[in-house]
């Protein structure tokens, strides 16, 4: 017998990847049904590929951020538009309202820090390694560090789910 896994004909990583993704949308559905007022201290840092197939973004932030990108749903979102596809909402940054539009395949990570709970996502160019971003600090809410973020994905027995099956051969 072989110790090498064969290639699996079904795509699951994908299958998986997908599923992860709708929780996203579940959660924000929830939000947006709920008026899109945040329940608790919930709030969450939702972090995209800026150039992925569907993201809309104004081109100063594309500018700023032509990799990655991180928001903040906290205090100061409106509009909020959920889809089968992914999300609208309008964020203000450095006092000059935005409207973003947000495939979720172009999701890398979905984290609520209020209740230690996090996500992260492959997207179809994990081959190239993200270049190091500064957070948008969209205008009123926490502010958002490399730190937080990490501490939210770490892994200490939080909530956090990282799935990777690798690289098909």
């Amino acid at each position: 017998m072989s110790d090498q896994t064969p290639d699996s004909l079904i795509p699951y990583d994908e299958i998986v990847q997908e599923a992860l993704r709708a929780v996203v949308g579940r959660v924000l559905g929830e939000i947006q049904s709920g008026g899109s007022e945040l329940p608790g201290a919930h709030h969450f840092y939702i972090t995209f590929k800026t150039g992925a197939p569907g993201v809309s973004i104004p081109p100063h932030l594309h500018e700023r951020f032509p990799d990655e990108m991180t928001i903040v749903l906290q205090n100061k979102f409106w509009d909020l538009e959920v889809r089968e596809d992914g999300f609208g909402v309008g964020l203000s940054f450095n006092q000059i309202p935005s409207k973003l539009d947000i495939p979720f395949a172009a999701i890398t990570a979905f984290v609520d820090p209020a209740v230690d709970f996090g996500l992260q996502f492959q997207t179809a160019d994990e081959d190239t390694p993200a270049e190091e971003h500064d957070a948008a600090e969209n205008d009123g809410n926490a502010e958002i560090t490399e730190e937080a973020l990490t501490d939210a994905g770490a892994d200490d027995g939080s909530n956090v789910v990282e799935v990777d099956f690798g690289k098909k051969k």
